[in-house]
Formats: structure tokens, C-alpha cells, sequence
């Protein structure tokens, strides 16, 4: 299988994922190749992004409603690309996010009407060993969603209103994959679909068209993960640290 995880976790494909982002184009740099195999396997798969994405871009002349509008149509059309129909946008105001009671009772919503089977979100832990993952609504956004996943979302005394008035039951996600964090303890192969994975981080052309190599930046990243697990010369990997929440 291309996708075989290297690491003390060996397991396939979810039934049904969530995938929690704090912006348009993170889950297309940190997990998307991943993500593109299990879909092939018969995957149901939603993301939720958190932020409007607004703070983002490099120009200086374009208002930050539109730089959001644009980012959201970027994400939607990368999603398309990967195999992704259901893409939930969350609206919160980019780089003032805080894991507030809001943004986890918004969490537990999308949590309760998806009944994940696997979660992946970002790691609540900071990776000093690159200045992306520093970015405090990575931060933000992965305690929030962690404490969504557990203990809020299976808990039917948390937010009640959701049971009361939307009727959305507790759901238990059984295993949670962290992104971007300092402890990765699953690499996933994805060698066979990194010609992808480029192109739908190129549709982001709001935050990539800056760059003068993606294809070779991210070959750069994930051939570390990959000599990380421990895979064979030329390989690329995706990189997470899994964690059961059962």
C-alpha cells in the first residue's frame, strides 16, 4: 500500500474523517497527500477551517474581506481537487484566535453532525523546528479542538443547547492524528500523490505565488519526515503524532 504508515501505529484507511485547519492552505501543506490516499480507499472526508484567513497574502492594496473572500474560493476549489465536497468555514478573525467556549461549542457542533471516525487537527504543542507551526492559531485551534474531541463532544452536559435544540448527540472520536507537532510518532507515505499535493497547494496562489520552487520546498519537508520514519531513499512522507481519544 502507498500510504503504509511507518511507526508503532499501523492503521488503514477511517471510514469517515474530520480534518480541523486553522487556515485556507494548511491542510494542503501539512496533510493533503494523506488525506488524498484514504479518499482513494472510500473515505468520507470534511474540513472544517477556522479562521477567515484574512490576515494572509502579500498584497498590501487588497481590502481583507476580499483577501478572505478569495481564500475561501482558494480552499474550496484545493479541496475539489483533492477528492473534498464537504468544506465547513467557521468564520473566526484570522490571528485573534483563542480556544474559547464559542469556538468549542462550534467544534463539538461539526464534530456531533460528522461522527468521525478519525480526527486530524492541529498539534496544541509548539514545533520550534519550524516557524509556521509557531503561528499562535495553530496553537489555538489544536487545544480548542483537542478539548472538543475530548472531553466536550462526548459529553452530553457539555453545551447543552446542542442536544436541546439542534438534537446533536454525543459523539466519541476513537483516534485523533496531530499535525505540525514536536512528538510524530506516524509517517505516512506519499510519494505517489506529491504531483497533487502541489497543484492544490498552487490553487492557494494568495500565499504560494511568492514562492520560486514549491514543488522542491516541499520535497525539502517531507523527504525529512520520510528519513524520520525510517523510509527507503526518495520517499516523501507526511508526519503526525496519533493519539487514541476512545
Amino acid at each position: 500500500m502507498s500510504d503504509s504508515p511507518i511507526g508503532p501505529h499501523r492503521r488503514g484507511a477511517p471510514e469517515r474523517l474530520l480534518v480541523v485547519a486553522a487556515h485556507p492552505d494548511d491542510i494542503e501543506f501539512c496533510v493533503s497527500g494523506t488525506v488524498m490516499q484514504w479518499i482513494e480507499r472510500g473515505t468520507d472526508v470534511t474540513y472544517c477551517i477556522v479562521t477567515d484567513g484574512g490576515a494572509g497574502g502579500y498584497d498590501e492594496r487588497l481590502p481583507r474581506q476580499a483577501m478572505a473572500d478569495l481564500r475561501r474560493a482558494e480552499q474550496a476549489h484545493s479541496a475539489k481537487l483533492s477528492g473534498v465536497q464537504d468544506v465547513r468555514f467557521l468564520g473566526y478573525p484570522d490571528s485573534l484566535v483563542e480556544p474559547s467556549v464559542e469556538l468549542r461549542r462550534d467544534l463539538c457542533r461539526v464534530i456531533r453532525e460528522i461522527r468521525p471516525t478519525r480526527a486530524i487537527i492541529p498539534s496544541p504543542e509548539i514545533n520550534w523546528s519550524r516557524i509556521a507551526d509557531v503561528h499562535p492559531d495553530h496553537r489555538s485551534v489544536g487545544e480548542a479542538a483537542l478539548r472538543a474531541i475530548y472531553p466536550e463532544a462526548r459529553n452530553p452536559f457539555a453545551h447543552p443547547s446542542l442536544v436541546k435544540h439542534e438534537g446533536l448527540r454525543p459523539w466519541t472520536v476513537p483516534e485523533t492524528w496531530l499535525m505540525t507537532g514536536p512528538h510524530p510518532n506516524q509517517y505516512i507515505d506519499v510519494t505517489p500523490v506529491f504531483d497533487r499535493k502541489v497543484e492544490a497547494l498552487r490553487i492557494h496562489t494568495s500565499q504560494t505565488a511568492h514562492f520560486d520552487d514549491l514543488a522542491g520546498l516541499l520535497r525539502d519537508w517531507l523527504g525529512e519526515h520520510a528519513r524520520a520514519g525510517g523510509l527507503p531513499p526518495g520517499r516523501l512522507a507526511e508526519a503526525f503524532q496519533v493519539v487514541d481519544t476512545a
